[in-house]
């Protein structure tokens, strides 16, 4: 019997990309999709959130945004938009189940014991394997109905992403949150508010911002205008950075331009010090730019924020710790009362306790996410070199993570159709610690985010040579080491 059953779970951007890649190798996967509607995180923002990278960056390779949308940072309704009509488009929709909550996966075949002794992926390296009863159970609960079904497919793919799901609850003294007599809730339960104006509607009082470090909050993306792309993202900029795997002579390059590209992170730094008055209310970050750029941590300032700070209707204070009051919270450092009515907990996500529970066996639990000295332990940044028939789309962080992912998918894409083998075991995990060893340096505390923004261009060479594809995809000299490198660049790539 043909093994080319495919799941998918998730329907975000990285599910869609999946979905839409899959269906280009002749593939007819089902995805599942615990909301009633795709997009993901993108579904429950509020209508006045706006992309935080340009249109030219956040997008699909094959689908430019339309014409009637001429600003740079579209608002949450244009987005989902853009993604309904690339899910239209490309007539994706049918393949989804809605309201369809993954409970748990689990692979079938081989025992743990086998595939741990296994020198091949799967078994040969290849996306099916060998074994005729491999493949993976997937339990589904109807939340609509409330009945349970179990699907069983050849090869499931994972794009359930890290910024939804799974709260991350900051540690807070005992009988803290029993005290206050306000309202408590994680940005996740706020962010499913329907009727969010009553608690926002004709407020009088300040907010308070409490925060612990500072970040590189930015008005734009440029300084002088000239694109920061132009700095990070371009084929150019690789060559200041140390790559996982870059041979020699790399290294030797990436060494000696090292002052050049600290050189450019304090000329960008002095800029936006100058542009926006982050000095004025102590929050000029303890990082450079650069280390920003590398580890995600770029963000979009809101339209007027500092304004609002000027005028004291946004109030900011840093304070390592805190806990609660009967009418407020505690500043522990600063031994300060600041009275509330409700607390907002935007204290991010556990992506890395998502995707550990959606794993039924214990020793899939146990290596998947990696441990809290380890990033997940991924090759190409979407395969467990131990967990067979399964890839992971979407889990690293790009500055733009729809690009990141819909690479990820393709690269993906044809290795289910027979586009390549995978190289052995041994030698996949010799990689991941190599990009392991990368993200220890430029991610540094933040390593666990497997943020890959500013070695994109490197990643996504190593996608095109798997694949058979030339990894330049610029027309001319000048345009290939000088001009940013976005989606659009990769539209159409199917080779071999």
């Amino acid at each position: 019997m043909e093994r080319n059953r495919v799941g998918i779970v998730g329907a975000g951007v990285s599910g869609l990309a999946a979905c839409k890649h899959v269906l280009d190798k002749g593939f007819s996967p089902v995805v599942f999709e615990a909301d009633g509607s795709i997009g993901g995180v993108w579904a429950h923002t509020f209508e006045s959130t706006r992309l935080q990278a340009p249109t030219t960056a956040y997008r699909f390779s094959d689908m430019a945004w339309p014409e009637s949308v001429t600003e740079a940072y579209p608002s949450q309704h244009k987005v989902m938009k853009y993604i309904r009509s690339y899910a239209c488009r490309f007539q994706l929709l049918k393949y989804i189940k809605f309201n369809s909550q993954v409970l748990g996966v689990e692979y079938l075949g081989a025992t743990e014991e086998e595939i741990m002794s296994w020198e091949q992926w799967s078994g040969n390296g290849t996306a099916f394997g060998t074994g005729k009863d491999g493949g993976w159970r997937i339990t589904v609960k109807n939340l609509k109905v409330g009945d349970t079904q179990v699907f069983q497919v050849d090869f499931l793919i994972l794009c359930i992403g890290r910024h939804s799901g799974t709260p991350n609850i900051p540690k807070i003294p005992a009988n803290g949150p029993e005290l206050f007599k306000g309202k408590i809730l994680h940005s996740l339960d706020y962010s499913y508010i329907d009727n969010v104006a009553h608690f926002v509607k004709g407020a009088v009082q300040p907010c308070t911002i409490i925060y612990r470090t500072r970040h590189w909050l930015v008005h734009k993306s440029s300084i002088w205008g000239v694109d920061l792309s132009y700095f990070y993202l371009n084929r150019i900029s690789q060559l200041l950075l140390h790559k996982p795997g870059e041979g020699f002579l790399r290294y030797m390059l990436a060494t000696a331009l090292s002052p050049l590209r600290w050189a450019i992170s304090k000329v960008i730094e002095t800029y936006f010090k100058c542009s926006i008055p982050l000095q004025k209310h102590g929050m000029v970050p303890d990082y450079s730019f650069s280390f920003a750029m590398s580890s995600c941590l770029i963000a979009m300032l809101p339209e007027g924020f500092y304004d609002r700070v000027d005028e004291s209707s946004i109030i900011l204070k840093k304070s390592k710790a805190f806990n609660f009051s009967n009418d407020g919270i505690i500043l522990q450092d600063r031994k300060e009362n600041i009275k509330s009515d409700i607390v907002i907990l935007a204290t991010g996500f556990r992506g890395d306790q998502k995707l550990r529970n959606i794993f039924t066996a214990n020793w899939c639990r146990k290596i998947v996410a990696g441990s809290q000295d380890t990033s997940a332990p991924l090759y190409r940044e979407c395969i467990h070199p131990r967990i067979p028939q399964l890839a992971i789309v979407g889990y690293s962080e790009s500055l733009t993570n729809i690009y990141a992912s819909e690479r990820m998918a393709n690269w993906v894409a044809h290795f289910l159709a027979g586009g390549f083998k995978l190289p052995s075991i041994t030698c996949m995990e010799k990689s991941v610690a190599e990009w392991a060893k990368y993200k220890n340096v430029y991610n540094g505390k933040y390593f666990r985010r497997s943020c890959i923004s500013t070695i994109n261009i490197w990643l996504n060479d190593l996608f095109c040579q798997d694949i058979g594809c030339n990894p330049k995809r610029k027309k001319g000299f000048l345009a290939e080491w000088f001009q940013p490198y976005g989606p659009a660049d990769y539209e159409g790539l199917s080779c071999r």
